[in-house]
């Protein structure tokens, strides 16, 4: 039997103890993983904790909604088994209907073939590390391989320790400086979720200083489920044209060659981040992303126009 359990019903220790048996399982599910970045969060479990799925809850003007976290790229049905498509779809069905908006990501695992539901695919791509570093290297492209060997003076430079603040204080003197709809809480929110990841163990942040000892370029590594998630990453203008980052990347790649890991890239829909993901050899994959829209007619002309409005501020 599916049950809906609001926040405060969910038992966290056989909640986690799903996720930590999940085939399918990764840092997003757990409890302290979503009681930061969606406080509200909800869930329907399925008997007693076999299957759960964590519904990414809001309300804002008395509108209760489903949206995907931030630094939260998949959530979706959790188990030990595989879960089919039917399966899927009674969980979907479950929602309660006090949301009246949806719009959040499932996992590569939860596939879609029943109709009636509204989805699209968003893209992901992973490296299998299970093998020789020699032959992983012969997946690289060409291009890559070019800024590496450019970049491959700076192996004396990398730090393993680097403070989360000063990788996030690189992204917003760079490339946040042009991303106009991040907000001081959206910063603040991810330098306690990376704080909290290195303080738990599971996560690593590298980075590389120049001649001068100013961080050029760095990344937040996530380890769970035998799985390395690039949550974060920054680099100057400077390390973008040393090649910094395909230097890290593959430091990372050298030293984790033939262990059980996988390393997610976190997507991207984006056209040249792909790119840049798909030089490594990795393998893009696909998760769906759910939407639903209950809301009164007048609720969804202002959506619109609201979403519009915004669309064209940014530009």
């Amino acid at each position: 039997m599916i049950r809906f359990l609001t926040n405060e019903q969910i038992d966290s220790i056989r909640w986690n103890e799903c996720i930590n048996q999940a085939f399918n399982g990764n840092v997003y599910g757990y409890t302290w993983y979503l009681d930061l970045v969606c406080p509200g969060w909800c869930a329907l479990v399925e008997d007693e904790y076999l299957r759960v799925f964590p519904l990414p809850a809001w309300q804002k003007m008395k509108i209760h909604y489903l949206a995907q976290p931030l630094f939260t790229q998949q959530l979706g049905i959790y188990s030990a088994s595989p879960v089919s498509s039917r399966e899927l779809k009674d969980f979907l069905y479950k929602i309660p209907a006090q949301f009246k908006y949806g719009d959040f990501n499932l996992s590569t695992f939860n596939k879609i073939e029943a109709s009636g539901i509204n989805y699209k695919y968003n893209i992901n791509y992973e490296l299998s590390l299970d093998l020789p570093y020699q032959q992983l290297v012969s997946s690289y492209s060409e291009n890559l391989k070019r800024n590496i060997r450019k970049a491959s003076t700076f192996s004396n430079s990398l730090s393993k320790n680097v403070d989360p603040a000063l990788l996030i204080e690189l992204f917003r003197n760079n490339r946040g400086a042009r991303i106009k709809s991040l907000t001081d809480s959206q910063y603040t929110l991810l330098l306690n979720l990376m704080k909290m990841l290195v303080q738990r163990g599971v996560c690593e942040v590298w980075g590389v200083y120049d001649e001068q000892n100013v961080l050029s370029g760095g990344v937040s590594w996530v380890k769970s489920h035998n799985k390395a998630v690039f949550l974060f990453s920054a680099v100057s203008d400077t390390g973008r044209q040393t090649g910094v980052m395909p230097f890290i990347v593959d430091t990372f790649i050298r030293e984790n060659a033939l262990k059980n890991m996988i390393l997610d890239f976190e997507g991207s829909n984006d056209k040249n981040l792909g790119r840049f993901y798909a030089s490594f050899g990795s393998k893009k994959l696909f998760y769906p992303r759910i939407y639903f829209n209950y809301l009164p007619f007048y609720f969804r002309i202002g959506l619109k126009v609201f979403r519009q409005l915004r669309s064209f501020l940014k530009k």
